[in-house]
């Protein structure tokens, strides 16, 4: 097994089982532990409700937390993953889920802020509805992550492309929903709850195929046939070329 066949199967398997993790954490934090003691609009009882429950909100906050840092190691393999296909779009792609994963970070941070705010309900659910709207408006990041990933998939050699149409799918959904929230008054929609399967696809593909892949050479070389600078210095070398002759 070569050096590059080694390093791209284990950032697909690394990032593989992070997204799968992702899949069991969020879920729970989102939808088990907050959203489950959270009711809009009604802040004592939202209040009473955390404070019956505080051990689960705290473990909500816990594994919403665990998520950020998986998105960190998720974006470093993905960029491993990708880099051979085009560096600088790999980059933006990467940089992007950071940033995602860093505006995440500080909407949960208003989670625990509501918890020393419990004793006021109104302020309370006030720091709770902010976790939500930066999240949200957050995810604009995450879908411009998944647009460029998959242009990097449908453009590589390495899966089908369909799974890149379905990568870019998703992060179209995922931007419709956060322009929605900030450009229409009192967006219902949730088109991102009908795209995400380009994201379980791809889980599904690191885990099964690209943990398993043999990476040849000319996929760990297909950065330098995508790279603008190239395709403009040839005409040069070959002048080049002809003046020396």
């Amino acid at each position: 097994m070569n050096h590059d066949t080694r390093q791209l199967r284990t950032a697909s398997l690394t990032a593989g089982i992070a997204l799968a993790l992702i899949i069991v954490l969020a879920p729970f934090g989102v939808f088990g532990a907050v959203g489950a003691l959270v009711t809009p609009g009604d802040a004592g009882r939202t209040a009473q409700d955390i404070l019956s429950s505080e051990g689960l909100f705290r473990w909500g906050i816990a594994s919403l937390i665990l998520v950020v840092i998986l998105d960190v190691v998720v974006a470093a393999a993905l960029f491993t993953v990708f880099e051979p296909v085009n560096r600088s779009v790999s980059i933006m792609a990467a940089s992007f889920r950071l940033a995602y994963a860093a505006v995440y970070l500080a909407a949960i941070s208003q989670l625990v802020v509501a918890l020393g705010l419990l004793g006021n309900p109104d302020q309370a659910l006030t720091a709770v509805d902010t976790y939500d709207t930066v999240w949200h408006v957050g995810l604009i990041l995450f879908g411009a992550h998944l647009l460029l990933l998959g242009v990097l998939a449908y453009r590589s050699d390495l899966m089908p492309r369909i799974f890149g149409i379905l990568l870019m799918i998703a992060g179209l959904g995922y931007l419709a929903d956060g322009f929605g929230l900030v450009l229409v008054p009192a967006y219902a929609l949730d088109v991102s709850r009908f795209t995400f399967v380009g994201e379980a696809a791809l889980m599904f593909w690191l885990l099964i195929k690209g943990s398993r892949k043999q990476f040849s050479r000319k996929q760990a070389d297909r950065a330098d046939h995508l790279d603008p600078d190239s395709l403009i210095s040839t005409p040069v070398d070959v002048v080049g070329i002809q003046e020396r002759s």
